[in-house]
């Protein structure tokens, strides 16, 4: 017996699988933007339009497809101006609230 088959084939995370309603996708940006890392937010924005349909989603936010995936992969750092078009286009509001821990 080779060391081959003794070996689990598992299949790459996707996460935009999981990012079934809209409650999902408000969990997932929250805790997102609570980690503060534009890169992760600019991947998550991706996860989410490939769950709704990234060809829908460069339609409906004016930009083309091939730029979406440009600036929504992961480490990427978008213009303010084409997060707020991609949450436009996605249903979703970035809302400011008060840190509670103060910090």
């Amino acid at each position: 017996m080779t060391a081959s088959k003794n070996l689990l084939q598992v299949s790459e995370f996707d996460m935009a699988e999981y990012l079934t309603s809209d409650a999902d996708v408000a969990e997932y940006l929250t805790q997102v933007l609570q980690e503060g890392d534009p890169g992760e937010l600019a991947a998550a924005l991706g996860h989410i339009a490939k769950a709704r349909g990234m060809t829908q989603i460069a339609k409906a936010s004016g930009i083309q497809r091939e730029a979406l995936y440009k600036a929504l992969r992961p480490g990427a750092q978008p213009r303010l101006d084409t997060v707020q078009r991609v949450c436009r286009a996605l249903g979703v509001k970035l809302v400011a609230t008060t840190d509670q821990a103060g910090g």
